[in-house]
């Protein structure tokens, strides 16, 4: 199918890691590198899935992380003029057992990935818990669900040379407020401040759509939270990187990876201390040029140190 009046704008898939232990933190999602006109809303309703299973010992730390986390978010952005936007998200967060656990053995079974010990595992277990030198820091093996830490967000848009395969550059900022219960790891108690330039570049390929390349650089300062107090760390770095191709004004596909620097310190765990790495890949299905449904699914490219598997649903529309 060829492309008609309209190339649909490909852009970052709106989510970030998904392990109990990042997701508490305001860790941003790359987002759009265009900033909405001046009284132009923009709405992502996401879901995410996430499985998880990590188990490591190592001098005097034991950590196992064994369940699936669910994280629905409403995020809002509305153009404020003169290239400056606002935005809020609302995240609702459910941690329970793994009940994937049998369909993510079958997927690394069949595609020949690592099983890091899951067969041996109970399925369908909840059970997060750390222990360093004998005492227990993290312990959660009751499901629950409530509302996670709301954000504030701006934009602001740095440079666009508006023409049909734009180049583009905004400056984002969002502020997390503790607002999601840390006991239960829907929120790390702190309030972090993140900052991050987002850009893309749109290219036309004739006879066979557009091709667009994204990323995303920044950090986050973050309060002392109530999650393993004393090895938090207060400064953190984030980048996303990726591509995707229309072929047609209605699909396209796409691929990003994302990672982010330790949130902990004073650990040899990589669950806690290793930068993480995940991978990213998937498409977005275009109703028309105002609302898309991207579906993704993530793996793990730096081992244990985002979840397993993770399966993400967004839809977007502009208004």
């Amino acid at each position: 199918m060829p492309l008609t009046a309209y190339s649909a704008a490909i852009t970052p898939f709106y989510t970030q890691n998904q392990s109990p232990t990042a997701l508490i933190f305001g860790l941003p999602a790359a987002d759009d590198a265009a900033i909405l006109a001046k009284g132009k809303m923009r709405g992502i309703l996401a879901f995410d899935v996430a499985n998880d299973f990590a188990a490591d010992e190592k001098k005097g730390e034991s950590i196992l992380l064994d369940g699936e986390n669910y994280r629905a978010n409403l995020a809002l952005r509305y153009g404020m003029g003169k290239g400056v936007e606002g935005g809020l998200d609302i995240p609702y967060i459910g941690i329970g057992g793994g009940i994937f656990d049998r369909f993510i053995e079958g997927w690394h079974s069949f595609f020949g990935l690592p099983q890091e010990g899951r067969p041996q595992a109970p399925r369908n277990r909840l059970l997060y818990t750390y222990t360093k030198n004998g005492q227990v820091r993290l312990f959660l093996n009751d499901s629950g669900s409530g509302l996670g830490d709301i954000r504030l967000s701006s934009g602001f848009r740095l440079y666009d040379d508006q023409k049909p395969n734009p180049r583009q550059l905004a400056l984002r900022a969002s502020l997390k407020l503790p607002t999601g219960d840390s006991g239960n790891l829907r929120g790390s108690g702190s309030t972090d401040f993140a900052l991050w330039l987002t850009a893309a570049d749109d290219y036309r390929l004739p006879a066979l759509g557009h091709l667009t390349l994204f990323g995303a650089l920044g950090g986050i300062a973050m309060t002392d939270g109530a999650v393993l107090e004393g090895q938090q760390k207060n400064l953190a770095g984030f980048g996303t990187l990726g591509f995707g191709w229309g072929p047609a004004d209605w699909i396209d596909l796409k691929a990003q990876l994302s990672g982010h620097t330790p949130f902990f310190q004073g650990s040899d765990l990589r669950e806690l201390a290793r930068p993480a790495l995940q991978l990213i890949v998937g498409g977005s299905l275009h109703f028309s040029d105002k609302t898309a449904l991207d579906i993704g699914v993530s793996e793990d490219a730096a081992v244990n140190t985002s979840p397993d598997v993770a399966l993400h649903l967004a839809l977007r529309r502009r208004f």
